[in-house]
C-alpha cells in the first residue's frame, strides 16, 4: 500500500517515516536513539533530490536491503556534501559512533586490526547513510569467516566508446558461458555504468581461489568474443570500444556497490537487480532510481534473494 504524501513507500510490514519539514530530527527506531541532520541539504542539486529524500529510500528499500548486508563488514563511502561533492574511504568506524552499531574486526596483512561497521539493523543503515554513505559496500564473506566468500561476481565495465548496449551483449555472452558450465547467475544493473553478475557460492574457498577463477573464466571470454569482450586490467593496453570482465573486482578487501545500493549519479540511480528477460530487451541504468525501485521491488519482489539462500549454491570446488 502506498503512504499519505510525503511519508514515502512501505514494502515490509511496518512503515518507518522519517519527519518531513524539519532539518534535524531524532528519531527512535527498534529501540535505538538516532539523530538524522541536515535533511535539506541537497544531496543531488540538478534533481532536486535531498538527504530527506535519500534516508526515505532507504526506510523504505529496507526490508530486502538488509537481509544482503547482515553480518557483513562495510567499507563506508562517505559524500558529506552530496553526490556531486567530493567522497572519501573510510574503513575503521567513525569516534564516536552510538554502541549499538556493531563491528566486524579484520586483520589484515600490515598487521592491522580494523573494526568495520556492520549494517544489521534499519538503525545502523540510516545512522551510515546520514554520515553521507549514498552507496553501501559491503565485505564478500560474512565476518565469521572473512576470507571464504559467498559469493563471486563479474564486473562489466565499459571501456572508451563502448556502448551500454555492449555491456548487455557481454552480459549475455558471459550468461551463455556460465550456462554450458551449469552454473546460476544473477545480474543488477551496477547503477553507474556497467552490469553485475553474481553467483551464489557454498563457502569453502578463499578470497584468491575466488579470483583466480574469475580471472580465467574473464579470459576464456575475451578470447570468445574477441571483438567485445576484454579482460585485459591495464587501461593503457586495453583496447577501445570493448567491455572489461573486471575480475579482480574479487580480490580479497575490494567491494562493490550493494545490491538496491543508491549511487551519486545525476539521476539517483540504483544498483538493482534485473532479469535476463529484462537484459533481452534492452533496459537503460537510468531506468533504476530511488524514486521507482521501492515500487517495482513491491511488484517482483527481490530478484536477489536466491543469493540469501544455502541451497543450489555453487561447490566452486569442481572448478579449481
Amino acid at each position: 500500500m502506498r503512504s499519505t504524501k510525503g511519508e514515502g513507500f512501505a514494502i515490509g510490514k511496518t512503515r518507518v517515516v522519517i519527519p518531513v519539514g524539519q532539518n534535524d530530527v531524532r528519531i527512535e527506531i527498534g529501540g535505538h536513539e538516532l539523530a538524522l541532520t541536515n535533511l535539506h541539504k541537497l544531496f543531488w542539486p540538478q534533481q532536486g533530490i535531498s538527504k530527506h529524500r535519500l534516508l526515505q529510500y532507504y526506510a523504505d528499500i529496507s526490508p530486502v536491503l538488509l537481509p544482503h548486508l547482515k553480518n557483513r563488514a562495510m567499507v563506508m563511502k562517505r559524500y558529506p556534501s552530496g553526490a556531486d561533492g567530493p567522497f572519501f574511504f573510510q574503513k575503521r568506524i567513525p569516534e564516536p559512533h552510538p554502541d549499538w552499531v556493531e563491528t566486524c574486526e579484520i586483520l589484515h596483512a600490515s598487521g592491522n586490526r580494523i573494526h568495520f561497521p556492520m549494517i544489521q539493523n534499519l538503525a545502523s543503515l540510516l545512522w551510515a547513510a546520514n554520515l553521507g554513505c549514498i552507496d553501501l559496500n559491503q565485505w564478500y564473506a560474512t565476518c565469521d569467516e572473512v576470507n571464504r566468500p559467498d559469493y563471486l561476481h563479474f564486473d562489466l565495465d565499459p571501456g572508451p566508446d563502448a556502448t551500454f548496449q555492449q555491456v548487455l551483449d557481454s552480459a549475455l555472452a558471459l550468461r551463455s558461458s556460465l550456462t554450458e558450465l551449469k552454473i546460476p547467475a544473477y545480474p543488477k544493473t551496477s547503477g553507474s555504468r556497467g552490469i553485475h553478475v553474481y553467483v551464489p557460492i557454498r563457502r569453502g574457498p578463499a578470497q584468491k581461489q575466488v579470483w583466480s577463477f574469475a580471472k580465467e573464466l574473464a579470459k576464456t571470454l575475451a578470447t570468445r568474443f574477441p571483438k567485445l569482450i576484454t579482460a585485459e586490467y591495464r587501461k593503457s593496453k586495453r583496447p577501445a570500444k570493448h567491455v572489461l570482465v573486471d575480475y579482480n573486482q574479487n580480490a580479497w578487501g575490494r567491494t562493490l556497490a550493494s545490491v538496491y545500493s543508491a549511487r551519486p549519479m545525476p539521476r539517483a540511480t540504483v544498483s538493482t537487480p534485473v532479469g535476463w528477460d529484462e537484459i533481452e530487451r534492452g533496459i537503460k541504468i537510468e531506468d533504476f532510481r530511488i524514486d521507482n525501485v521501492p515500487d517495482r521491488v513491491h511488484r517482483s519482489g527481490d530478484l536477489f534473494h536466491p543469493l540469501l539462500l544455502q541451497r543450489r549454491r555453487l561447490r566452486l570446488e569442481q572448478f579449481l
